[in-house]
């Protein structure tokens, strides 16, 4: 593949460290797809003859039929997918199939095919997004009036309900979609063209071939188009933040499924036993979606530093961009598919929920808030207030809204009956009734609003 230059053939050490045929043959279908804009441009531009370009696409056609069928013989000494695919061109079609490679290079074209595979897994990253917003959605619908102790520090701080907890995730994940679209809307500039870093003498046309792959346009400097490697790291980016997201859902999930808490079950077909406790339901699904957090966040700092240090415009520590967020896709939409599939079948417990929300004083800044309201008070003279009444009811143990009214009024006596109104964890929820609040019907409210927005 290299001509004359070279007498001898690579070492195995070599041949070991520089092929990349192993991983990167996940890109055949981009380079394909590329090969064959790329040939009918040629054909259009008169660069190669028509019987040419009939030749290469009936040669492309036949050997994407033998990568389906698992027929293809993919080979280490070839290096990469690019060479293995000409390779058997060449051999298949004979001189047509040299002609392919004519005003392109590898450069251009493993950028190409690498950011045309990338952007279908940030497309597909948006949908599986999509779904679980719409689990997470469905699960808050069934649970706007299921009350719950929200949590500061994982300290008990004010009841709100798990449906209001649940629209917490479907905004996370609003989020991640809109950086994973952004991202796909940079990815939008073709490489294909730029030849090994300088452009081509031939008289191509690649406004045609990027639109032939998808592509808003080819990308405008050809030193950047094969040094680029922003889209990978945009979708390793928002993917880690992602992936973040999930894992502290999974860490919820895991926590909320102890005895301890006892606010879920976690589905049997999604947890396992132990080989030597029989009693134990282990919430191995949700452990492994905190614990390929880890894989992801660390594909993002492998690729920042093989990049680091380049200078333009392409090098060959450049192949290492491939396996890591590979494995990065995979492990994500993984988590994606797993936590969909977790929530669908949770049981929830809203008896034990509702005991743990009236827990720990949750409702001390209703107290002062009524002192603030019907009293007056201002607002860190009434929190002083709130807090000399806890400290009575734990002198008492017992729970704020169980002290006598005597009590109360020995703390601050512009506390009246009306108090025992906004004390229980019902009341609680449905006064915090401001825009994004907890309260049932706000819920409902951005429920209804959610499904606009984002399915």
């Amino acid at each position: 593949m290299w001509g004359g230059h070279f007498q001898e053939g690579p070492a195995p050490l070599m041949e070991a460290i520089n092929a990349s045929i192993p991983f990167d043959r996940r890109l055949w279908r981009e380079d394909l797809e590329g090969s064959a804009a790329h040939a009918r441009m040629l054909a259009a531009r008169g660069v190669i003859a028509k019987s040419d370009l009939d030749a290469i696409l009936a040669g492309l056609e036949r050997i994407a039929r033998k990568i389906e069928a698992g027929e293809f013989e993919f080979t280490t000494a070839l290096e990469d997918i690019h060479l293995n695919v000409e390779a058997r061109l060449t051999e298949d079609i004979g001189e047509p199939g040299r002609r392919l490679h004519t005003a392109r290079s590898r450069n251009d074209q493993v950028a190409t095919d690498f950011k045309l595979w990338t952007r279908r897994a940030m497309a597909r990253a948006d949908a599986l997004l999509k779904e679980l917003q719409r689990v997470l959605l469905d699960l808050a619908d069934r649970n706007v009036d299921t009350v719950m102790p929200g949590f500061t520090h994982l300290q008990a701080a004010q009841p709100v309900t798990f449906g209001h907890h649940m629209m917490a995730y479907v905004e996370m994940l609003g989020r991640d979609r809109s950086r994973f679209l952004e991202a796909l809307a940079r990815a939008g500039d073709c490489p294909l063209g730029a030849g090994a870093l300088a452009g081509t003498s031939y008289p191509i046309d690649r406004e045609v071939t990027a639109r032939e792959l998808g592509f808003a346009r080819p990308m405008a400097n050809s030193i950047d188009a094969v040094s680029d490697r922003d889209f990978a790291l945009d979708y390793l980016s928002a993917a880690a933040i992602g992936a973040v997201h999930l894992s502290r859902l999974a860490e919820e999930l895991v926590l909320w499924s102890t005895p301890q808490f006892g606010f879920v079950r976690m589905p049997e077909a999604f947890t396992s036993g132990s080989s030597i406790m029989p009693q134990k339901r282990n919430p191995d699904a949700a452990e492994l979606v905190r614990g390929k957090s880890g894989r992801v966040l660390g594909h993002l700092q492998a690729l920042l530093v093989v990049l680091k240090g380049l200078p333009l415009a392409y090098s060959k520590d450049m192949q290492e961009d491939k396996e890591g967020l590979f494995d990065a896709v995979d492990s994500y939409e993984l988590v994606l598919r797993a936590t969909a599939a977790m929530l669908e079948g949770i049981t929830l417990y809203p008896e034990r929920m509702r005991a743990a929300a009236g827990v720990g004083y949750t409702n001390a800044t209703d107290l002062a808030d009524w002192l603030v309201r019907e009293g007056g008070v201002p607002f860190r003279d009434a929190h002083g207030i709130a807090a000399r009444c806890v400290k009575v009811a734990e002198e008492r143990g017992c729970a704020l809204e169980e002290l006598p009214l005597d009590a109360l009024q020995a703390v601050d006596p512009r506390i009246d009956q009306r108090i025992f109104a906004v004390l229980g964890v019902e009341n609680s929820v449905a006064s915090r009734t401001s825009e994004g609040g907890t309260a049932p019907l706000r819920v409902r409210e951005a429920i209804v609003a959610a499904r606009v927005r984002f399915l």
